[in-house]
């Protein structure tokens, strides 16, 4: 099973049938969740899509067992029975289990999500001495539930892409948060791997009003922040920001300056990567930009390719991905080279 942001679902399933000619889908949620079938074994189709994650593939969970729904406590008890059969081999006692529940929006049921995963924890609890876990888990039992079928499966969590129940990634917004922006890049940090803090020096293009600027900061970096409009009020009194109010145009900076550009910016991509490639020289070799690219309607892969085709010869691309805090647009990671 497949999830893609709403709306992404044609694009990722594109991607996986450049993966695995012959594959065939079938909606679950229109334009986010689907079934996936492959001309190879499972296992195989995990392993590639692990090693070649396409962008816009947000999560994926097995299908061990497609059983018939109901809409009342008859799918609660037919998936405590499914989760009885399971092989105890895969579960030691103490394991570090969570259970994932989801549903389409707007799916009216007698029952909560929260009703099915504890039944099923309790369960898994009682019959093999597994230990329920929110985050942190070795396996993960996952349920989606529509209104005829119940779809459950147990993966490790880095066969699913993403250890968050269809790769929704949620953080706590903060009393004195400055925007949602800044979700962004906290999900950039853990998907690519990344920790922030080991930078010295960012600078950061397009940063009113000062979601990531004030990321980074938290992080102990020194922050050059550059944008023609307002930063908010309580990032100013920081004594490790330099805040340029100037169009990223008019900048100029020492070379090698900073060992990593960040921008997010609701602006044209060409015009975008235009403004980041005129200012790479201050951007050390091997340093790190995490940039996001604004998608044209219908035109997702090739501004994908026209943006990573201006950095051609100055950055390398590591990653892109369409993470769950993106909307029409996508995040890329790249190396100065």
């Amino acid at each position: 099973m497949g999830t893609a942001n709403h709306g992404y679902a044609q694009q990722a399933q594109e991607e996986v049938r450049r993966l695995f000619p012959g594959a065939a889908f079938r909606y679950l949620a229109p334009a986010e969740v689907f079934v996936m079938e492959f001309p190879v074994a499972s296992a195989e189709a995990v392993t590639t899509l692990r090693d070649k994650e396409p962008i816009f593939l947000r999560h994926i969970q097995p299908v061990d067992a497609e059983l018939e729904a109901h809409g009342d406590a008859a799918d609660i008890e037919a998936l405590m029975n499914w989760a009885q059969s399971l092989p105890a081999s895969r579960f030691a006692p103490g394991l570090p289990v969570a259970v994932h529940v989801r549903k389409p929006d707007g799916l009216a049921l007698p029952y909560a999500n929260a009703d099915l995963r504890a039944a099923l924890q309790e369960t898994l609890a009682q019959q093999f001495g597994i230990e329920p876990v929110v985050r942190g888990a070795a396996l993960i039992v996952s349920v989606y539930v529509t209104g005829d079928k119940l779809y459950a499966g147990v993966s490790e969590p880095a066969h699913n892409l993403s250890d968050w129940p269809g790769g929704a990634i949620r953080f706590q917004r903060e009393d004195e948060q400055i925007s949602r922006a800044k979700f962004k890049l906290l999900e950039a940090e853990q998907r690519f791997g990344l920790d922030l803090s080991d930078f010295r020096a960012a600078l950061d293009i397009g940063a009113a009003p000062g979601g990531w600027t004030s990321l980074l900061l938290e992080r102990g970096l020194r922050v050059t922040a550059v944008d023609p409009a307002a930063l908010h009020p309580s990032l100013l009194g920081d004594h490790k920001l330099t805040y340029l109010r100037k169009n990223a145009g008019d900048v100029r900076f020492a070379p090698d300056s900073f060992d990593l550009l960040v921008c997010d910016m609701s602006w044209n991509p060409k015009q975008m990567a235009r403004l980041v490639a005129d200012l790479l020289y201050a951007l050390r070799t091997n340093g790190l930009a995490v940039i996001t690219v604004k998608l044209l309607h219908g035109k997702a892969f090739q501004t994908v390719r026209e943006v990573t085709a201006a950095f051609a010869g100055s950055l390398e691309l590591l990653r892109a991905k369409q993470l769950f805090h993106n909307r029409d647009e996508l995040t890329l990671l790249l190396r100065r080279v």
